[in-house]
């Protein structure tokens, strides 16, 4: 997980799917977090793509580093936790969503992966797949 998260990371950017019924929905992401052992992500509940995933949790995420021509994918399922701890800690690491969120306003959503499988790959190279 920890490989995953630092490819993230680097990336800064990826790219988070979901469905809208029968239609694909991506839109860029920018937070990452590890908390308690689980990888995190923040969103607000107000958002259509927090509504998606409530319906229905099973996302995947992409990223690609340009400059190593390698890219990540993973499929996994958003589990919301509404504690204030993760919600808290997400914040910090990301002050700038401090002007938009906070632990108790209601919005502020975080979530992690479950059953997530993350796939290294490569122009030329085999993939690899990390489980957690």
């Amino acid at each position: 997980m920890q490989e995953v998260y630092d490819f993230l990371k680097k990336c800064q950017t990826y790219y988070l799917a979901t469905t809208d019924g029968d239609q694909p929905r991506v839109r860029p992401f920018g937070t990452i977090e590890i908390f308690e052992g689980k990888l995190y992500f923040q969103t607000g509940k107000s958002k259509d793509v927090s509504k998606q995933m409530a319906t229905n949790p099973k996302i995947e995420i992409c990223a690609f580093d340009a400059a190593e021509h390698k890219w990540l994918r993973i499929q996994a399922e958003a589990i919301a936790d509404d504690r204030r701890a993760p919600k808290e800690h997400m914040l910090e690491h990301y002050p700038d969503l401090k002007k938009m969120y906070s632990p108790d306003d209601n919005n502020t959503q975080v979530l992690y992966l479950q059953n997530a499988v993350a796939t290294f790959a490569s122009f030329g190279g085999e993939p690899r797949v990390i489980r957690f």
